[in-house]
């Protein structure tokens, strides 16, 4: 079609001139349209559309007083020229613009400190990643299904790991264990009594939070030495802490009318160090109110029954690190 176009176009300069010849202006501008549009096919079908062109009525000759045969030729010899410096210029383009794109690539620093856990499931739920264990009932919280594109992820990076740490080492071989083991074995490894962590549950949104996981900190006007409440952050580095406990800090100042005064510098500890009374002080990450509980330690080993009967001899654990 683009090329019986640009016939059309020299058919209409013939009509318009009353001459078998166009004006040189629209042979160039032929000869150039036709050129960068054959440049543009593959290879292999460069030679058959440069033979459709030429025979299209009013592209024989393209201004060359000549006979028919002649112009034929010299037309033909006139675009591979063309052509070829047209493929050659927009090959050398093509290249300078992706090594521009290469040194000048877009950087977003902020996007890891933006991005939001919620943003990145619901990403994995949209492209077939993971998915909620048994969300059409209501899901169960901290299982999740592999979906297609994530089997596949799973797959890769496991057979990754069994080619580095197993295949090509000489000293490494694998086994496949049950993930069931008699009790008395995690009794001897110390699993069973040692194998626990502080836990503080939040009363009102029910999530859970390790004890030393959570860092907390009075906040104490400096020029009385008041202390107005207390901030609790997650644990992270020191930057990021001290900017969320001050994000705290703030609005306690607000709703204790001391706006804009200043304040000690935030001496934090982990709520396995903290008593009962400042237990009552300290928010909840979840809620933002003093709803946690004392800390307790839970277990991490997960007990099951291996049996008909339910029993205390019927009582076995799952391997520690499943």
């Amino acid at each position: 079609k683009a090329l019986v176009n640009i016939s059309c176009k020299v058919q209409a300069e013939q009509q318009r001139s009353s001459t078998y010849f166009p004006s040189q202006e629209v042979v160039v501008q032929c000869q150039t349209s036709a050129c960068i549009f054959i440049s543009t096919i593959m290879p292999s079908y460069r030679n058959v559309a440069l033979a459709m062109f030429l025979t299209l009525h009013g592209a024989l000759g393209f201004g060359l007083r000549t006979s028919p045969t002649s112009s034929l030729i010299a037309s033909s010899a006139s675009l591979r020229r063309t052509m070829s410096k047209a493929t050659t210029t927009a090959i050398y383009s093509t290249a300078e613009a992706t090594e521009s794109e290469k040194k000048t690539p877009i950087k977003n620093e902020e996007a890891y400190n933006k991005v939001k856990m919620e943003d990145i499931v619901s990403l994995c739920k949209r492209r077939g990643i993971i998915f909620p264990s048994s969300e059409i009932y209501n899901g169960f919280a901290g299982f999740f299904d592999y979906g297609p594109l994530g089997s596949e992820l799973k797959k890769n990076v496991k057979d990754n790991f069994w080619r580095h740490f197993v295949q090509r080492r000489e000293d490494v071989v694998g086994i496949d264990s049950s993930i069931i083991h008699n009790p008395t074995t995690w009794q001897s490894s110390g699993h069973l009594d040692g194998f626990s962590d502080p836990m503080v549950d939040c009363k009102e949104t029910k999530l859970r939070y390790r004890a030393d996981q959570l860092f907390c900190a009075p906040v104490t006007v400096e020029e009385c030495g008041t202390t107005v409440g207390f901030v609790c952050v997650l644990e992270a580095n020191d930057e990021d802490m001290v900017k969320a406990a001050k994000k705290q800090a703030k609005k306690l100042l607000k709703e204790s009318d001391r706006k804009g005064q200043a304040i000690q510098p935030f001496a934090f500890k982990d709520l396995t160090q903290v008593s009962e009374e400042e237990m009552g002080q300290i928010p909840s990450p979840g809620s933002g109110k003093p709803t946690l509980t004392m800390p307790r330690d839970f277990n991490l080993m997960f007990q099951t029954n291996v049996g008909a009967m339910q029993d205390g001899s019927s009582v076995a654990y799952l391997r520690p690190e499943t």
